[in-house]
């Protein structure tokens, strides 16, 4: 296997969180040749096939101004056949992520415009969706990477179809990491890289891992970038932190009102049960109302 561009990481450097969406989004999206080639090796870890070219299809709001309400973290972008990638980072995943992957598959794949003469179904082309779940198990075996398909579960027949939601269970790489880096997949690489790029004590780990994947490598001098960049660093973790204090205002509000419907159904004389069952809320907190 070809060697990587030399880039190593040392103790001393105080690299920015690649866990924050916005990072994530900003290390593989940038017009830079060393961002564009990062993300092709990313998608080419997972779609599985080596991917020469890509384009970022959906990019808004722009990397430089992101304090909009419809903010989207996620890349979307296309190879150069054609194939529609969505990638994202999912630091605090609910636990409906698998519905929601579902959903936005659906809406990535059937929106491809098939209108016009000498188009028809034939002309869909491969759609993915690539999500690195943070934190949480999601499926009760250990494997760490999933891609799943249409499939008939009874008789094991796969559908043959063009869309496939691509998972990555950060949490289960405890015995992954422990593996020599010449020894893992390109997939185990990107995920081990992700999940300890902020701890110190696998800082080798990653320095190996930096020798085998030139993707990984070229997402590292993005990083080091912006990590060094103290108007840029400071920007972007004022943009994470703006986007949790908007969630956690909303989620403020709502429970605010859960407790207020819950005092007038305490008010009307329902019982205990009934109001947990409506609201949500435990004993305890139905009681301090």
């Amino acid at each position: 296997m070809a060697k990587a561009p030399k880039i190593q990481f040392d103790d001393s450097d105080d690299l920015i969180d690649i866990y924050y969406d916005n990072v994530f989004k900003a290390v593989f999206t940038k017009e830079t040749p060393e961002s564009r080639g990062a993300l092709s090796r990313l998608v080419s870890a997972f779609i599985g096939r080596e991917v020469s070219a890509i384009k970022i299809t959906a990019n808004e709001p722009a990397i430089d101004n992101l304090r909009d309400r419809q903010i989207r973290f996620d890349i979307a972008c296309e190879t150069e056949k054609g194939e529609l990638v969505n990638v994202e980072m999912s630091l605090n995943p609910t636990p409906i992520e698998p519905v929601r992957l579902e959903f936005h598959m659906g809406k990535l794949f059937t929106g491809q415009d098939i209108r016009g003469d000498g188009k028809d179904y034939g002309s869909q082309k491969e759609a993915y969706q690539i999500t690195f779940l943070v934190k949480g198990r999601f499926f009760q075996d250990d494997a760490f990477l999933h891609a799943f398909e249409y499939y008939d579960p009874k008789n094991n027949v796969s559908l043959d179809g063009r869309s496939r939601i691509i998972t990555l269970e950060l949490s289960k790489l405890d015995k992954i990491v422990e593996k020599p880096a010449g020894e893992m997949t390109a997939s185990e690489h990107w995920a081990v890289y992700f999940k300890y790029l902020q701890d110190m004590g696998k800082r080798r780990k990653i320095n190996e891992i930096l020798e085998y994947q030139e993707g990984i490598a070229m997402a590292s001098e993005v990083i080091m970038t912006l990590s060094k960049d103290a108007a840029e660093r400071a920007r972007l973790i004022s943009e994470f932190k703006y986007e949790v204090d908007t969630r956690t205002h909303i989620n403020f509000a709502k429970r605010e009102k859960t407790k207020e419907i819950a005092q007038k159904m305490k008010a009307i004389g329902l019982t205990l049960e009934q109001i947990k069952e409506t609201t949500g809320l435990s004993e305890e907190q139905i009681e301090e109302l």
